[in-house]
C-alpha cells in the first residue's frame, strides 16, 4: 500500500503583480531622484577635498625641508588617482595653480556635470589649509 502525498499548492506571484511594483518603484525613484541630486554631489565632492587636504600635507612636508612650495605635483609624490575618463574612479583632475615661498594653492576641478546643469564643481586650497568650493555644482 502506497502513502497517499499531500500535494501542497504554493502562493506565488503572477507577472502583472510584479511588474505593477516595479512601475511603483520606477515612479518613486523619479520623484525622488531631484531631491537626492544635491546630496551626489556633495558626497562626491569629498574626494575633492580629501585630495586637497592630502596635496596641503605634502605641500607642507616639501616646504619644510626645501623652505618653499612646490610648482610640481611629482616632487611632492602626488599622484592624481585616474578619472573616470581613464576607466578610473576619480571625479577631478587636480593641478598647483601657484607656489613660491611662502604660498601656494591648488585646485580640483570636476570632470563630470554632476547635476547636468552645465557647471563644473570647482575647489581650492592654499597654505592655510582648508578646501574652499569655488564653484558650486
Amino acid at each position: 500500500m502506497k502513502p497517499k502525498i499531500k500535494s501542497a499548492k504554493l502562493h506565488a506571484y503572477n507577472l502583472q503583480e510584479i511588474l505593477i511594483v516595479l512601475v511603483i518603484i520606477g515612479i518613486l525613484l523619479l520623484l525622488a531622484l531631484p531631491n537626492l541630486m544635491p546630496l551626489i554631489s556633495k558626497t562626491k565632492s569629498v574626494e575633492a577635498q580629501t585630495q586637497l587636504k592630502y596635496i596641503y600635507n605634502s605641500q607642507t612636508s616639501y616646504r619644510y625641508m626645501y623652505s618653499k612650495y612646490s610648482h610640481d605635483l611629482i616632487e611632492i609624490d602626488f599622484e592624481a588617482p585616474k578619472t573616470v575618463n581613464e576607466n578610473g574612479t576619480s571625479n577631478y583632475t587636480y593641478e598647483i595653480v601657484s607656489a613660491d615661498n611662502n604660498t601656494f594653492k591648488a585646485k580640483a576641478t570636476a570632470i563630470t556635470d554632476f547635476d547636468g546643469d552645465g557647471i563644473f564643481n570647482v575647489w581650492e586650497i592654499d597654505e592655510n589649509g582648508t578646501p574652499k568650493q569655488l564653484i558650486k555644482d
